[in-house]
């Protein structure tokens, strides 16, 4: 891959990462644009990186609503670490499980099946998409239906953290199902305010994404054979720079997006999550 293309979707994924429309469906939709192969070990390891630019940015641009929301006292630390723990724990099942059936029955005649070989398929892809945009719709509608979901101060019971965890389990082997989008608005159906939605999903974003790290590097890995050549260490060099572009547009986005996130109207999002899947299923009836 050349430099213009990993700026380019570093700059793809730092203007999608902050808003529920699924960052990863648009960079796989601009790297087939860009005739890369966005199920090959290289360009699933860029993805993930991409990801941990944005994350960083994230870090830096929440870290003072993280203190306010969840770090002001010993009570809500511990809350916060509860449920963060019961999340994680209820994303590992439900996403290994359906990651392990996945690799196992749908791909068991592929040898050395990985479930990243599926983020080549755009209709699956759109599915995802629409999938998503129907769970903004209903939450999004809800809200408009009623403004008292509770105060902002509140904290994250374990059985809504229980629920957004098992929710982001099922994002993880389908491109397109926005984890952001999925977390959050089962946050609002479980009666979680949207500011608190967010800010727990973005949190539970930072733990899981180094484990996305380290599973994309052993596939790579795996796919070279464990010989740590040329064409790995290039990869994983454009992966580190694509990083940091990320990261930089990322906090460029931040300074607008945030805002025109609190002040929008959610199921908004929805609606162009639709769109979104109705564009992809054009791309892969024409042959991308």
């Amino acid at each position: 891959m050349s430099l213009l293309h990993v700026i380019i979707l570093a700059v793809v994924q730092g203007l999608a990462e902050l808003l529920p429309v699924s960052s990863s469906a648009h960079v796989i939709v601009a790297e087939k644009l860009m005739g890369m192969n966005p199920a090959a070990p290289e360009t699933t390891l860029l993805l993930v990186m991409l990801h941990t630019g944005t994350m960083f940015a994230v870090i830096v641009y929440f870290w003072r609503r993280w203190h306010r929301a969840f770090f002001q006292n010993k009570v809500d630390f511990k809350n916060f670490v509860v449920a963060l723990i019961l999340a994680m724990v209820l994303t590992g099942v439900v996403g290994g499980v359906i990651t392990e059936a996945i690799e196992k029955i749908l791909l068991r005649d592929i040898p050395h099946a990985w479930v990243e070989q599926l983020f080549n398929r755009l209709d699956l892809i759109a599915a995802a998409l629409a999938a998503v945009g129907v769970l903004i719709l209903v939450a999004g509608l809800l809200e408009k239906r009623s403004h008292e979901q509770g105060s902002a101060g509140s904290q994250i019971t374990p059985g809504q953290a229980l629920w957004i965890g098992a929710v982001q389990g099922l994002c993880i082997p389908f491109r397109g199902f926005s984890r952001s989008a999925a977390t959050i608005s089962t946050g609002m159906l479980a009666g979680v305010p949207k500011v608190r939605s967010e800010d727990f999903s973005f949190a539970l974003a930072v733990i899981l994404t180094p484990a996305a790290i380290a599973r994309e590097a052993w596939r790579l890995l795996e796919a070279r054979h464990g010989h740590l050549g040329l064409e790995v260490t290039s990869s994983v060099t454009a992966s580190l720079l694509g990083a940091v572009f990320a990261f930089l547009a990322g906090l460029l986005a931040l300074k607008w997006l945030s805002r025109w996130l609190e002040e929008g109207r959610w199921y908004w999002f929805g609606i162009y999550c639709l769109l979104a899947s109705g564009a992809v299923a054009f791309l892969h009836r024409i042959g991308y």
